[in-house]
């Protein structure tokens, strides 16, 4: 951090308000047009509240009043904050995926704060692809940000259950297809699922990422497992506002804060939450923004090492609100933090090490102490073989144990649509033990990765007390989801990957221990496939879908546009 404040005419908004001439005359006068005194915003850090509310993103809801008690906190600390709304990616609403939607959350983010005079920045988001999208803009602008968690929903409740959103809808839906849940059963549900603002409850995609923030050095100690809507959430928004003031000052940047080390401490920590699959892309992205490689083999060596210690749905049986309850993430860290590097820099000015300082743990079972794992290696496995040369993921935690080693008969379905067209045709070839495949379900092939991983359980199967299976595809799943889904596969179907020529009947064999993920046909027949195969038509021929199938990365490279990985810092807007 640096040892020298800045004085206000090194401010960034300097440039805008402070010089004698007629543009920056124009700035202050437009100011004052909306009713703000020149002592307001002359000399004082400029704070951009990047805002995603909106009326679709459930998750989101409260952040309009998340927003105003951020605001509070600027104001008390002697800055000037500006609400800057940005698109609001919520999970549940963007189609045909809000993954294809990340990176353009991601360019705003970073142009918003660059065309504008902000100093620094506080990013509220939540929603699955929220954070990673929020955070490479800041990342790539490297202005001083902090991250604002949006929080969990409070628990689930459906006739004495207590249900997590996404981990049990789909086990639920599972029994409505095998004919288990009536109508009635099945509409009751929707009034006891999503209970209050926030993300979902389990830790899916949207908490991990929330607990990688903090994790990485982005938020202030334990905002990120606090509910959305407790006091203590507010509070929180409060004090983001007051820090950031300071981070101007001290010109406490992401690139001091997100270096290697603190990439480790956010995959081990992934790890140790068996944390959503979705994770691996995303921190890829982020890291990339930053300037720094992570290989596959580097979330696989870590989490080989790391013991999951955080009993949540899906991969164990708690919730969120649970969590928080227990100690949240400072008491996780704790827990693991030998395996940690505490010296970290975080965005209050102290390290990692100093920000879990006697962190305690309230229930050993909702955080598992390091004799009593929910198991010994970390949720995540990365595999490879002729069937994805450059890796595919797996969460072992989520799956049956008997399938974790499995060999079977691939039934093998085109697109999406052959999928939901096939799937439960009686007349199907499937057996508990053959192997679904998905393909083109890739950033290019679907397009956007969607969250088709989870391939459904033939009908048939349900009826029979089938609730597992082997399912393979370059798509991604939701982090809410559960089973032996082997997901993004790399190079996907779409770009000529050996998924493209996998054929029904074809074995399969996976062996999670080793690691490894073969397609048992022989390099001669997948020679001459591949000589047959013809790649699909491109779905965009204008606007932003056509730039984003031009320029996606495969999923090892973190699905990020190729333009804007990190390079050469981007010039200053001239202000004439």
């Amino acid at each position: 951090m640096s040892q020298r404040r800045k004085q206000p005419d090194e401010l960034r908004s300097f440039r805008w308000f402070g010089p004698d001439t007629h543009r920056a005359f124009g700035h202050r006068s437009r100011m004052q047009e909306m009713g703000f005194a020149r002592e307001e915003f002359m000399g004082k850090p400029v704070i951009g509240i990047v805002n995603t509310w909106s009326d679709t993103n459930t998750c989101h809801s409260h952040l309009r009043d998340r927003a105003n008690e951020v605001k509070r906190g600027v104001m008390q600390a002697g800055g000037f904050p500006v609400e800057l709304p940005a698109m609001s990616v919520g999970e549940q609403m963007t189609k045909p995926t809000s993954m294809m939607y990340r990176n353009f959350l991601a360019m705003e983010t970073e142009e918003l704060l660059r065309s504008q005079p902000i100093d620094g920045c506080v990013l509220l988001g939540g929603c699955d692809k929220t954070t990673p999208g929020l955070l490479m803009g800041a990342i790539s602008m490297g202005i001083p940000a902090i991250y604002l968690p949006a929080g969990a929903m409070l628990r689930g409740h459906w006739r004495g259950k207590t249900l997590g959103s996404g981990t049990d809808v789909f086990k639920l839906h599972a029994e409505r297809r095998a004919g288990n849940l009536s109508d009635d059963d099945w509409n009751s549900l929707e009034s006891g699922f999503a209970r209050s603002a926030g993300t979902c409850m389990v830790m899916g995609t949207a908490s991990t990422m929330m607990s990688l923030a903090e994790s990485l050095g982005m938020t202030l100690p334990g905002a990120s497992t606090i509910p959305a809507v407790d006091a203590t959430h507010a509070q929180m928004a409060v004090r983001a506002g007051m820090r950031i003031v300071d981070m101007v000052w001290d010109d406490l940047t992401p690139a001091k804060i997100l270096t290697r080390e603190a990439f480790d401490n956010a995959i081990t920590v992934d790890m140790a939450l068996s944390g959503s699959t979705n994770a691996i892309i995303h921190l890829t992205a982020m890291a990339g923004r930053a300037g720094i490689d992570l290989p596959a083999e580097r979330f696989d060596e870590i989490s080989k090492r790391t013991p999951v210690l955080c009993n949540l749905k899906p991969a164990g049986t708690h919730l969120m609100e649970d969590f928080y309850y227990a100690g949240g993430l400072r008491g996780l860290l704790n827990r693991i933090g030998d395996l940690l590097n505490l010296d970290c820099l975080t965005v209050n000015g102290r390290t990692l090490g100093e920000n879990i300082a006697g962190a305690e743990v309230y229930d050993d079972d909702v955080i598992r102490t390091r004799d009593n794992p929910l198991s010994p290696t970390g949720g995540t496995a990365v595999l490879r073989g002729n069937l994805a040369p450059d890796g595919a993921i797996i969460k072992p935690t989520a799956a049956e144990p008997r399938l974790l080693k499995h060999r079977g008969k691939a039934v093998v379905f085109e697109s999406v649509d052959d999928m939901y067209a096939r799937v439960d045709d009686e007349n199907l070839d499937v057996t508990a033990d053959s192997v679904l495949v998905l393909k083109n379900g890739g950033p290019l092939g679907a397009p956007g990765m969607p969250e088709w991983g989870q391939l459904p359980i033939p009908k048939k199967l349900l009826r029979d007390g089938v609730r597992d299976m082997l399912r393979i595809s370059d798509a991604r799943m939701s982090g809410t989801s559960y089973g032996a889904c082997v997901l993004h596969v790399c190079p996907e179907s779409a770009v000529g990957g050996p998924l493209a020529f996998v054929r029904d009947g074809d074995e399969i064999e996976m062996d999670v221990e080793a690691r490894t993920l073969h397609l048992h046909v022989s390099e001669a027949e997948l020679k001459a496939r591949r000589e047959a195969w013809q790649p699909p038509p491109a779905h965009y021929s204008r606007g932003y879908g056509s730039l984003y199938i031009q320029h996606v990365t495969q999923a090892d490279k973190g699905a990020d546009f190729d333009f804007l990985h990190a390079g050469e810092p981007i010039p200053e807007p001239k202000i004439f």
